[in-house]
């Protein structure tokens, strides 16, 4: 494979990531496997990876914002209870291996396939949520962090069922709230592979100039196509990261 191919496979595969990481989740399953393919390993992939979600996230955010969808101080509420996790989450990452790595992906997405399946309950808007379940809500946002700071891969699913459960958002709020989160906690995330030194500048950045462009189209078709567009890449999303999960292609 030429440098050229390799870099357009950067470029296309950070587009495509983008516009499912903005209105679903699980683009990862997508950049990170490329990444992998290419040649880094996996604590290197990871953190290579992160670069693309920081600045993609970036970009949906100004998007929202340009659409009239924004609620920063909800947001960063929320995003607040994902840094410790992300923390602890990140430093658990770069000392793994790839077998338990695996493992712990399939594992939680089937869990997530499940939770998404489930009937949820009618509950209001957090602004009327009792103390109990604003516990809930920011003791999920707890486990976001960690999950989203140690492995990523699909974190969009588990934040988008923790959200649209709890506080029974509309999705596309779901999304706004999802993208400023995953921005703020990717930060120490980020830092920490950095850090050790689990970063390929290269790569990262050409995957993150793909990933911006599909985050910008991801918010448009978001806003413009509703709740209903939003299940539909939903669906095809967790459908293809089950098929992958279960072997049944590479």
């Amino acid at each position: 494979m030429t440098d050229f191919f390799q870099l357009l496979l950067l470029f296309i595969f950070g587009v495509i990531a983008g516009i499912i990481n903005v209105n679903a989740g699980g683009g990862s399953v997508l950049s990170l496997p490329l990444l992998l393919f290419l040649g880094l390993d996996g604590a290197v992939a990871n953190g290579t990876n992160r670069i693309a979600i920081l600045f993609q996230n970036l970009s949906a955010i100004i998007s929202f914002k340009n659409e009239n969808h924004s609620k920063f101080r909800l947001s960063f509420k929320l995003a607040l209870f994902t840094l410790p996790g992300a923390i602890i989450g990140a430093y658990s990452a770069i000392n793994i291996s790839n077998q338990l790595f695996e493992k712990i992906l399939a594992v939680v997405m089937i869990g997530v396939i499940i939770t998404l399946l489930l009937p949820k309950k009618t509950i209001k808007s957090v602004e009327t949520l009792t103390k109990k379940q604003n516990f809930y809500v920011y003791l999920a946002m707890f486990g976001v962090g960690f999950y989203g700071g140690f492995i990523q891969v699909g974190v969009g699913f588990i934040l988008m069922a923790s959200l649209h459960y709890l506080m029974k958002q509309s999705l596309i709020k779901v999304n706004m709230h999802k993208v400023f989160i995953v921005l703020i906690y990717t930060i120490p995330a980020l830092t920490i592979f950095i850090v050790s030194g689990n970063v390929n500048w290269g790569y990262g950045i050409l995957l993150a100039s793909g990933n911006i462009l599909g985050a910008w189209w991801g918010v448009k078709f978001s806003v413009k196509g509703g709740d209903k567009f939003i299940k539909i890449i939903l669906i095809t999303a967790v459908l293809l990261m089950s098929l992958k999960l279960f072997g049944l292609f590479e």
